[in-house]
């Protein structure tokens, strides 16, 4: 299933992209994991987040991607995830699964995070009828980038591993989850805003396999949040 959601500015997006997460979550029973998405356009829904009835107790963070920084850095993800959202809200420290980014290697950092998220999930493989997340937030990057994985990356041809060290893509290493894991989701949501997208929207949406977004193929719904700026109307 795939559905698409025009609002009418980025505020708007953010409101509704959070209260079908807090449906999601408080419809849910067991544990409720969420795969976090990085960049400047899922703040101010982690701020929403921060302030909802939604069952922290069970709820599980998680990151798709991170740059390979201290965690205390003005580029972190898990740095602004955590002044957005995990810092303001009733969230035990169990439950925040963070990309190791100190005293390791980012190659290291990968095999790590993959070790973290196997022991959660209980299994060494994916398997399609039990996806490895609840929900998973994905960004668009105008060049149609989403987490870390790049066009022309060899990360776009990995099938096996489901976290990855990258390497040369930009200016600092970033580690990624793969394909595999990220479309091991029950609910997959690419939240997108500002004009510069439009045409890498576009593509993404027409499943243009020559953009890293135009690949992804979830196991679960797919919804597109977008804003009309990046809609073009």
């Amino acid at each position: 299933m795939t559905e698409t959601g025009v609002f009418e500015d980025a505020e708007a997006l953010a409101s509704h992209a959070a209260r079908w997460l807090c449906g999601l979550a408080q419809g849910s029973s067991g544990r409720f994991a969420v795969s976090l998405s990085g960049g400047s356009t899922p703040r101010r829904l982690y701020e929403l987040l921060a302030q909802a009835d939604v069952p922290w107790g069970r709820m599980h963070w998680f990151w798709g991607d991170e740059r390979f920084v201290p965690r205390d850095h003005a580029d972190s993800n898990y740095r602004m995830a955590r002044e957005a959202l995990l810092a303001r809200a009733p969230v035990p420290a169990a439950n925040i699964h963070a990309i190791p980014t100190e005293s390791l290697s980012p190659e290291e950092s990968a095999s790590a995070y993959e070790r973290t998220l196997q022991h959660f999930h209980g299994a060494g493989a994916l398997v399609r009828e039990r996806p490895l997340f609840d929900v998973t937030l994905l960004g668009l990057g105008e060049d149609g980038h989403t987490a870390s994985l790049f066009p022309g990356h060899p990360a776009l041809e990995e099938e096996r591993r489901w976290v990855l060290a990258v390497r040369g893509a930009s200016k600092e290493a970033r580690i990624t989850l793969t394909y595999p894991a990220l479309q091991a989701s029950r609910e997959t949501a690419f939240l997108v805003t500002g004009a510069e997208k439009k045409d890498a929207l576009a593509r993404a949406r027409a499943a243009d396999r020559t953009i890293p977004a135009g690949r992804l193929r979830p196991v679960g719904a797919l919804h597109w949040f977008i804003d009309r700026a990046a809609a073009g109307k």
